[in-house]
């Protein structure tokens, strides 16, 4: 049974930093691409960062370019997202999410074979 776990949300002021972890069990993460995604309190889910199955080549959300950071550890099967310079904008339940079969597609949520359950951020003055 595949599960996503995701961790390292809370409650952060602006300008600072999180980083959010996504533990893999159940499926090979060097296989799969994986991303995050968000969504606001009356939004749709939006795509914030994807990672390559090979780790190679990362992808963001015009949004968090030069702020955020995505990787992942393959020996781990985890997945990260490194936030900086935190916005109130960058307020969300945060989704972590597995794509089997490369990168096409990568930030549509339709696209993606299995999700975790959500880990809250929550950017205070």
């Amino acid at each position: 049974q595949v599960q996503l776990v995701e961790s390292g949300g809370g409650l952060v002021q602006a300008g600072g930093s999180l980083r959010l972890s996504c533990a893999a069990a159940g499926l090979m993460v060097n296989n799969y691409a994986m991303a995050w995604f968000r969504q606001a309190p009356g939004k749709e889910r939006e795509f914030v960062a994807a990672i390559s199955w090979t780790g190679g080549s990362t992808y963001y959300t015009d949004s968090v370019k030069g702020r955020f950071a995505i990787s992942k550890d393959n020996a781990k099967a985890m997945s990260f997202l490194q936030m900086n310079k935190i916005d109130f904008e960058d307020t969300a339940m945060y989704y972590c999410a597995a794509k089997l079969n490369g990168v096409l597609g990568l930030k549509l949520p339709r696209n993606y074979d299995y999700w975790g359950q959500g880990t809250q951020v929550t950017v205070s003055s």
